[in-house]
């Protein structure tokens, strides 16, 4: 009997640590519902996603002022942002689109990119799959949810810690006609394509900051002839 009653008791003390208190300091943390993000790995990706860009600033503008677009060009763009700029320009002379060359009298299109970089040790989740037998010795990966995307529709290996957020404006001196924002995630091992520089391991950063930090000593010799 004494068993049973701590057992009860020890049951009601998990559930109580499990329930949320009535006031906390913190909002508590949850998660979004899953959702899916894209994964650039190709130079044929980038043309995807300047069409995908392309479609819905005309699809804005629609209802905007009819005039030519000048394509605003960074100098120091990295080669992602170049090739989805040029890409773009396409686009829009392939559907029939006046691109200035010149600002003047034209609606101005900014390209922004801005790249994060996450934690290495962010969260990883894959599909579930589950293995069935067909027929001697043939198996079958298939989704737990009979109703979900096949295994080829996600991309391989670990989530990227590299994420793009690319904004695509259309303005003129006095207000926005248009903008869309999209995120993407990017192969880490192709950071430099889009202007992220590898960060240096710590033991290294912590002994390049010691050099530049450290006083340089000098020693001053003085020569003498003979007499």
């Amino acid at each position: 009997m004494l068993s049973k009653t701590a057992s009860a008791i020890l049951a009601a003390a998990v559930l109580a640590g499990c329930t949320a208190p009535p006031y906390t300091p913190t909002p508590l943390a949850t998660n979004f519902p899953t959702s899916e993000q894209s994964k650039l790995q190709a130079a044929a990706h980038w043309g995807a996603i300047a069409q995908h860009l392309e479609k819905r600033l005309v699809e804005e503008m629609k209802k905007g002022p009819q005039r030519p677009f000048f394509i605003h060009e960074n100098p120091q763009a990295t080669p992602f942002q170049r090739a989805l700029t040029t890409q773009i320009i396409s686009s829009l002379v392939n559907d029939g689109y006046v691109v200035s060359r010149t600002p003047g009298g034209a609606l101005r299109i900014d390209l922004d990119v801005q790249a994060l970089t996450f934690s290495a040790e962010r969260a990883q989740y894959r599909p579930s799959f589950t293995s069935n037998l067909i027929s001697n010795g043939v198996w079958v990966a298939s989704q737990q949810d009979p109703t979900a995307k096949s295994r080829s529709a996600f991309a391989p290996g670990a989530t990227p810690r590299t994420e793009l957020i690319i904004t695509l404006s259309v303005s003129d001196q006095y207000r926005y006609y248009a903008r869309s924002t999209n995120a993407f995630y990017v192969a880490d091992m192709d950071r430099g394509l889009y202007g992220i520089k590898e960060d240096l391991p710590p033991a290294t950063a912590a002994a390049a900051a010691a050099a530049v930090a450290a006083p340089k000593l000098t020693t001053n010799f003085v020569v003498k002839g003979d007499r």
